[in-house]
């Protein structure tokens, strides 16, 4: 049976999401928002504007509840997944993992509600992940790996036997990680860098080896 789904955000990584849908039995309704300017992606998928126009669908769907969601935020926007997750699931939502069937995860690995696993991406043994990791196009995790909620793993990222890494940091396109590292919460992790030794919260870092280049404010 067809199950029905909806997706929180409207631009690239709804497309992404989208794919995967075609080959899990689930039907795409409706699309959220906030940007005043996004229009939908799928011309048979109506768009609502924000948390008020979430409400408004919520009102107006006999069976709103029955519907799984998706959070299609990509970026270094992990708390506004976890955010939009917890709203969603508080209104009785269904949370499911989107996983593409080019993807690899082990049996072992344990995938945090809301995950995104998307083409040719490896998730090996013993992996631990929170809610709302995006593991990006060809990322790779290997063995006992473990990410906290909202962890953003772009395109290519390669993470090593044994990394730890904090809730809500990103590693962008290419970063590479040695084994055991530790990358703290809200970290930044540059394009292409090689981190071989921790870096501490909510810290950008770039380079190969990867040094540090700027503190930031944590936000709330």
């Amino acid at each position: 049976m067809t199950r029905k789904v909806v997706f929180w955000g409207a631009t690239g990584q709804a497309r992404m999401l989208k794919e995967c849908l075609g080959y899990e039995g689930y039907e795409l309704k409706a699309l959220f928002d906030g940007s005043p300017t996004v229009q939908s992606p799928f011309g048979d998928v109506p768009l609502f504007r924000g948390q008020d126009g979430f409400e408004q669908w919520f009102k107006e769907t006999e069976d709103a509840a029955e519907h799984y969601f998706l959070v299609a935020v990509g970026s270094d926007r992990g708390k506004d997944r976890v955010r939009i997750h917890q709203l969603l699931e508080d209104r009785g939502l269904k949370s499911m993992v989107a996983q593409h069937p080019t993807a690899y995860v082990a049996a072992s690995a344990s995938l945090g509600a809301g995950s995104q696993i998307l083409p040719k991406a490896i998730v090996c043994v013993d992996v631990r992940m929170g809610r709302q990791c995006i593991v990006n196009t060809g990322a790779s995790i290997d063995h006992e790996c473990q990410l906290g909620e909202g962890v953003h793993l772009c395109p290519g990222v390669r993470l090593a036997g044994c990394v730890e890494i904090g809730d809500f940091a990103t590693l962008y396109t290419g970063a590479i990680v040695i084994p055991r590292i530790k990358i703290g919460e809200g970290a930044v992790i540059g394009a292409g860098a090689v981190v071989i030794r921790d870096v501490p919260p909510y810290t950008v870092v770039v380079g190969n080896p990867a040094r540090e280049l700027k503190k930031l404010v944590e936000v709330i």
